[in-house]
Order: structure tokens, then C-alpha cells, then sequence
């Protein structure tokens, strides 16, 4: 089995679940609760739980949540690799879902954004490993050092990246994110970073611009599944899995790329990958929070 090393963020998230149309200058009723988040740690840990052998590279406060992340990512199985940063603290988000369903997200990095190239194990980047890059390390400007040591470490294996989030995405450009994910083999994009990245608002053809940077795209569409692209003239697409009682969809974009990496390590079809990343993403759907449960 191919082991996979994910560098990226770790964060706690608080969750807020509005049970009315919010109150602008008022009080809206609400379930609070907190998880275990960051979109790299989240893919680490979806890994895990769907049997992958896992490592995960980042960096946490010295503080009771940062020890609580460690032990949560250990309790599923991940390899974690999490230096302690002495003076900041563990990153957190908070997470404000409305009564709709919709998502808004006010992230604070912390020790995210002190992630160093001297906090990369070397010993993990060994022939026929799979890095992933989580997006936020990437475009994080404090952490960009050591996502691109990190990408230098694996340039002669199978390396995967992904937008991470629309607003981060626009801040930094298209033109100088391509140029710092040269040489990963596989994209992972929802409809509307693949938009920042192209200028095309169609997905299809999108993916079909983005071949010319990456071998592989593969574009998240939420309740209209995936789609997954090599250069060959029609996407190959899976439809989404259904989800009765759907909770929170913080987390889903990343359960969906754990989901399509394993077969797709395996040398599985496309079309496999895709309804497994799918499987995943209804999976965290049916969850609040962006984990698995524990």
C-alpha cells in the first residue's frame, strides 16, 4: 500500500448550526460545538478510517487544544508528525452554518502559519510515498516555504494539491499558483476555484484548461457529484450519493479527495475514484463537524 504523507493545516473549528434565519445585531438560537478541523488534517483523518496508511506534517500551539488535535489525529490512525509551536496557538475557525445549510468560515491560522522546512520529517518522503498539499499551506505565506519544500522533497513521486478555499485562492492568483504546484500529478478543484484558476464557468471545460498544467483535475460539483479529467476530449463524471438527513457539509471536500485517492493510488478507474470520493463526501454530510466520527 502506497503511504501517504499530507502537509497541512490544523485547526479547531467551533461550529455554530443556526436554528433561525439570522438576526443581524441580535441573537439567533444556535448549537455550538467544537471538532477537530483544518482541510489537511480532515484528509489525513478520512484517510486513516478508510485504511490508508497515513502520516500527517504540521504544526500546533502548546496548549490544551493543540494536544487534543494530536491525540484526536492518533486516535484515528494517523502517523502525526506536530511541532509545537511555543508562542502560537493551535489555528481555529469558526464555523457558521445557517439555517439553509450554508457555510461561512472566519479562520484564524495560528501555528499554521509558522509551519517551517526544518518541521519537515525527511525520513517520510522516501521513493513510491504520495504527498498530498493541502491548499492552505500553499497559499498561506508564512507556511509557503515548507509546502514547497515539501513539493521539492516528492517532485520524483505521485503528488496531489488542491484549491483549498475560493477567497485565499483569488488573494494570491491564478497565475502564481499554477507556477507553485508545477509538477503535482493530480488537482483537486471545486466548480468555483477551477473558475478562478480558468476564467471558465463551465466545470467540463475548465477541467479541460487545467489538463494543460495537470495531468489529472478532478472537480468537485457537490450535489451534482464529480467530475475527473486527462486531456481526453470528455470528462469522465459520478453522480453524488444521496444523503437523507444531511447535518453539516463543513469537511466534505476533503473527505471526498481521501475518498478518491485510495482506489486511485490502487490504479483503480476513474470513475471508481470518483464514486468513492462521492461515498466519502455523503458520509460527512450525514456528520457535524468536518471529521469522522471517533
Amino acid at each position: 500500500m502506497t503511504r501517504i504523507v499530507v502537509v497541512g493545516d490544523l485547526m479547531t473549528d467551533t461550529v455554530a448550526r443556526a436554528a433561525l434565519p439570522l438576526v443581524k445585531g441580535s441573537d439567533t438560537p444556535a448549537a455550538v460545538t467544537a471538532h477537530g478541523g483544518g482541510s489537511g488534517a480532515n484528509i489525513a483523518a478520512w484517510l486513516a478510517v478508510d485504511g490508508a496508511e497515513v502520516a500527517f506534517v504540521g504544526r500546533r500551539g502548546a496548549d490544551i487544544a493543540g494536544r487534543n488535535r494530536d491525540m484526536e489525529l492518533m486516535g484515528y490512525g494517523v502517523d502525526a508528525r506536530l511541532v509545537m509551536d511555543p508562542e502560537r496557538p493551535t489555528g481555529t475557525c469558526v464555523v457558521m452554518i445557517t439555517h439553509k445549510g450554508d457555510n461561512t468560515m472566519l479562520s484564524d491560522p495560528g501555528a499554521n502559519a509558522a509551519l517551517s522546512p526544518d518541521d519537515l520529517p525527511q525520513d517520510l518522503f522516501t521513493p513510491g510515498c504520495h504527498l498530498h498539499m493541502s491548499g492552505y499551506t500553499l497559499l498561506n505565506e508564512g507556511s509557503r516555504p515548507a509546502a514547497m519544500t515539501a513539493m521539492d522533497y516528492a517532485r520524483q513521486a505521485d503528488m496531489s494539491v488542491d484549491g483549498a478555499s475560493v477567497a485565499p485562492l483569488e488573494r494570491v492568483g491564478a497565475e502564481p499558483y499554477l507556477e507553485m504546484t508545477n509538477g503535482a500529478t493530480l488537482l483537486f478543484v471545486n466548480a468555483a476555484q477551477a473558475a478562478v484558476l480558468t476564467g471558465r464557468d463551465d466545470p467540463a471545460q475548465a477541467a479541460r484548461v487545467l489538463t494543460a498544467w495537470y495531468p489529472q483535475v478532478v472537480v468537485k460539483l457537490g450535489p451534482d457529484g464529480a467530475l475527473f479529467a486527462n486531456g481526453r476530449p470528455e470528462a469522465i463524471r459520478a453522480p453524488a450519493q444521496v444523503v437523507e438527513h444531511p447535518v453539516d457539509g463543513t469537511g466534505s471536500g476533503d473527505a471526498f479527495c481521501a475518498g478518491f485517492l485510495i482506489p486511485w493510488l490502487d490504479k483503480k478507474p476513474p470513475v471508481e475514484a470518483l464514486d468513492s470520493g462521492c461515498r466519502l463526501a455523503a458520509r460527512a454530510r450525514s456528520l457535524v463537524g468536518a471529521r469522522p466520527a471517533l
